[in-house]
């Protein structure tokens, strides 16, 4: 699955040779702090990070909360939020996009789940027997 995923998002490529050399010079500008490339790098990658979490989410069941938007939103913060990040080129960063979002989405079952089993409520210790 994850292959099949990986190989039908690269072969939709950014448009031209010169739009992926911009967004690997975009990447790595943020990669030294520049918070403007941050910016003119989002709405670069939007719509091929839009159809990676899409592509993802189609695994999900039905009644799922979380929607593509969000998920990319969220996949970004974390991707160049964290400075630690270190891209060596475009297809690089989308394949920590794709495992940002599949961690996401796995963050967001078992939030779903802990709530389903009582998971807000307060433990309360039994008494010493």
């Amino acid at each position: 699955m994850e292959s099949e995923i990986r190989d039908t998002f690269l072969n939709r490529a950014a448009p031209n040779p010169s739009a992926r050399a911009e967004v690997t010079r975009l990447l790595h500008q943020a990669e030294q702090g520049d918070s403007d490339a941050t910016d003119r790098l989002f709405p670069l990658v939007y719509d091929e990070l839009r159809r990676l979490a899409s592509g993802l989410m189609q695994h999900e069941r039905a009644s799922h909360t979380l929607q593509a938007t969000a998920l990319v939103h969220e996949a970004y913060f974390r991707l160049v939020g964290n400075p630690d990040a270190s891209w060596q080129s475009r297809a690089h960063f989308f394949g920590a996009a794709a495992t940002a979002i599949r961690r996401i989405l796995v963050d967001h079952a078992r939030s779903k789940n802990r709530e389903k089993r009582g998971g807000g409520w307060d433990r309360v210790p039994l008494p010493d027997a």
